[in-house]
């Protein structure tokens, strides 16, 4: 099993930044790809950004590209998504999410492990 576990979120002005973390714990040996999905009041998970594990292959969303960076640390199994120039349509719970398989997918159905999420507020 693995166990994931986010951090970093809080109240921020438009324009600002964080710096979200996921600490994986478990059988991080199975990772193939690791993304992190937002979900907003009275919608749907949307997918944000993903990562390869290996290989550091990177995918983002239209609507953050630009603004936000993943990264990952193979050593400490963290994931990270640094999010600058934030905007208030940024405002959801932002979660992220693995699966073992090695290729990045857009889709929430094709991850099988997934953190408790962390609020994200942005303020105008």
């Amino acid at each position: 099993q693995v166990q994931l576990a986010e951090s970093g979120g809080g109240l921020v002005q438009a324009g600002g930044s964080l710096r979200l973390s996921c600490a994986a714990s478990g059988r991080t040996l199975s990772h193939g790809a690791m993304a992190w999905f937002r979900q907003s009041p009275g919608k749907g998970r949307e997918f944000v950004s993903a990562i390869t594990w290996l290989g550091g292959r990177v995918y983002y969303a239209d609507s953050v590209k630009g603004r936000f960076t993943i990264t990952k640390d193979n050593f400490k199994n963290t994931l990270t998504l640094q999010m600058n120039s934030l905007k208030p349509e940024s405002t959801a719970i932002y979660y992220c999410a693995s699966t073992p398989a090695r290729e990045i997918f857009t889709t929430e159905k094709k991850y099988d492990h997934w953190g408790q999420g962390t609020q994200v507020t942005v303020s105008s």
